[in-house]
């Protein structure tokens, strides 16, 4: 069969397969199994078993589980709730005032999680009800939140920039560091919105009730601490070349386990139900790259990669058109799919084509991160929208709608990373010294 019978076929059974609500890690393993069944001549139980094992003995995925441990722990303490109180002294004379509490807060919240499920979650259990009740614009608190939210993606530590590192071939580290500037660039365009909106209509944003002195506001802002200790720890010893990501992410348990002691937010429930928390999701993301580990090599055994490459380099398509491709592409599949599963269920077809167009597979992960983030907040599988759902009670039309706004905030990053690149390449060069 022919190259592009083959990809045709494969992507009938990836149709019918999601179609019948299997899961995304049998989906992969299946296509794989088909591929190599049908189209070559290898062994394939063996290179199966091969691909698994060794995918699974990755020492890059350990701190993979540790990382969502910590945003378990912290997910469950008083943590959270202290960061709100610290915060909203100081955002009162901006315009929307404590509206930025997401957008901040989310900020903070993400570089100690690492999911974006997680941030908006606990980020929303504390400011909509305290929004509501001071009577904020409801579409805006929702809208920020949503936009916010999906920071928990792009802001180290993430648990996407792990996968696509392991699944790239990319420095985690390198990665981890390439996401500040990008996350700082979203928080500004997130805050700035929210400013432009509160001038123009100034009826919509209530006069704010908290009246502190200088003192007062310092002496609120002593809960912030640990938050910001924390963060140092964790992402300064990678920014510092100290510790790998997965020493980094030992060190992130070991404080928000202790943090979470001296809050008195930790006991034997709490600790069973982060580790159990912990392990479903570990597992779940293991079992996808697993069966992501075993596509590859079944593309890989197929040719059709390589053929893809050849053709994208005879089609002379340009690197700003293969982009706008990618980013269609992605935003389709992030109506039905999740942005982990994206990722690991593509990167065995489309890695090869971009480094064809001589596309920074470094910068190439931050662009995939913010495309997914979009896609966090597109219906009907935003799984940012659902979190807001259950948070608010609204419908998931009203959310999303409420959401727009921040998606096409996101879609101008986009936009601003490939004029600007070296937003995603700067830090790399300057604290890592890797070209």
């Amino acid at each position: 069969m022919s190259t592009l019978g083959i990809a045709l076929f494969l992507l009938a059974l990836l149709a019918l397969l999601l179609a019948g609500g299997v899961w995304i890690a049998v989906v992969l393993l299946a296509m794989g199994w088909a591929a190599m069944e049908l189209f070559t001549s290898s062994p394939v139980g063996k290179l199966m078993a091969t691909t698994v094992w060794g995918s699974s003995a990755s020492w890059a995925l350990t701190a993979l589980p540790l990382f969502i441990w910590m945003g378990e722990i912290l997910f469950r303490s008083r943590i959270s709730e202290d960061m709100f109180r610290g915060l909203s002294p100081w955002l009162t004379a901006l315009p929307g005032r404590l509206m930025h509490c997401n957008v901040i807060g989310c900020g903070i919240f993400a570089a100690i999680s690492g999911s974006s499920a997680a941030t908006a979650a606990t980020i929303g259990k504390m400011t909509v009800p305290e929004l509501r009740k001071r009577g904020y614009h409801e579409p805006m608190v929702i809208g920020s939140l949503a936009g916010a939210g999906t920071l928990g993606l792009l802001i180290p530590p993430s648990i996407i920039m792990i996968v696509y590192g392991v699944a790239a071939d990319v420095s985690i580290a390198r990665l981890f560091v390439a996401g500040v500037l990008p996350g700082v660039l979203l928080v500004s365009l997130f805050s700035g919105y929210i400013m432009i909106w509160a001038l123009l209509n100034p009826d919509k944003t209530p006069p704010s009730d908290i009246k502190m002195s200088f003192a007062q506001k310092l002496y609120a802002s002593r809960l912030l601490i640990p938050t910001v200790i924390l963060i140092s720890s964790v992402i300064g010893s990678i920014y510092a070349g100290v510790a790998t990501p997965t020493e980094a992410a030992v060190l992130g348990v070991v404080g928000s386990l202790i943090l979470s002691a001296v809050s008195g937010s930790l006991d034997w429930d709490t600790f069973y139900s982060s580790v159990m928390g912990a392990m479903r999701t570990s597992c779940m993301i293991a079992f996808i790259l697993t069966g992501a580990a075993f596509l590859t090599t079944a593309m890989g055994f197929t040719g059709l990669p390589k053929a893809m490459a050849l053709w994208i380099t005879s089609q002379d398509l340009s690197p700003v058109m293969l982009i706008a491709v990618l980013t269609l592409l992605f935003m389709v599949m992030g109506c039905f799919i999740d942005g982990i599963s994206m990722v690991v269920l593509t990167s065995a077809v489309i890695l090869p084509t971009v480094e064809a167009a001589k596309i920074d597979l470094l910068w190439f992960g931050v662009f995939i991160v913010l495309v997914v983030e979009m896609a966090q907040i597109t219906p009907p599988v935003g799984f940012n929208l659902y979190v807001l759902q259950g948070l608010t009670g609204r419908d998931i039309f009203t959310v999303g709608k409420a959401a727009l706004p921040f998606f096409l905030l996101l879609a101008l990053a986009v936009s601003i990373i490939w004029i600007f690149p070296e937003i995603v390449t700067y830090l790399p060069r300057r604290m890592l010294g890797i070209r």
